[in-house]
């Protein structure tokens, strides 16, 4: 009597088994990524003694990997210039970036973690500090689509440093923008 190989196969592992891993597989493969660029107005308070609060541009893009429902996981590449010719920070950072989508809403929370490098030029006299360092920031933000594929980044704040900096800089952010979000 010959048996049949896929037959054999199936009847080796119970259906339930079968059907839950079918299941998350569904859920766990991706669906078509998502890419969007930004430009923000941002305003920074250096936490540094004799710095004003500065102001300028962020902007870059983040592309989505992984769609599992209700949430978006991915990455985001920035940049943010900070500051005028005497007090400025900037940054450019890359990091990972997770994304609340609720399907009723058009309100997107999102939490970033970034890692790059960045030039802070600060101070005056013998206080003065021009150097390139190691910059990390840790962002949270909230996103609302107003068009579809246009969404306003109604809120953004952001805190980071400089590592080996020699001065305890801390730039702390507040941000708002546009995201168009491409096909």
């Amino acid at each position: 009597m010959r048996r049949r190989p896929l037959l054999a196969l199936v009847s080796r592992f119970p259906f339930r088994m079968v059907l839950l891993l079918a299941c998350f597989a569904a859920f766990a493969l991706p669906s078509e990524a998502q890419t969007g660029v930004y430009a923000e107005f941002s305003t920074s308070d250096f936490h540094s003694p004799g710095i004003d609060r500065q102001y300028g541009p962020t902007f870059g893009f983040y592309h989505e990997i992984f769609h599992p429902p209700f949430f978006r996981v991915g990455f985001d590449a920035r940049a943010s210039l900070l500051g005028s010719d005497s007090h400025k920070a900037y940054m450019g950072l890359i990091g990972p970036q997770v994304q609340i989508h609720p399907s009723v809403l058009p309100l997107m929370p999102y939490v970033e973690g970034l890692v790059g490098v960045g030039n802070v030029n600060v101070g005056q006299g013998g206080s003065f500090i021009n150097k390139t360092a190691f910059a990390y920031e840790g962002v949270i933000g909230l996103d609302w689509t107003i068009l579809p594929r246009l969404d306003w980044r109604v809120v953004e704040f952001s805190a980071g440093g400089f590592g080996g900096a020699g001065a305890s800089i801390t730039p702390r952010n507040w941000s708002t923008g546009v995201v168009l979000r491409l096909p």
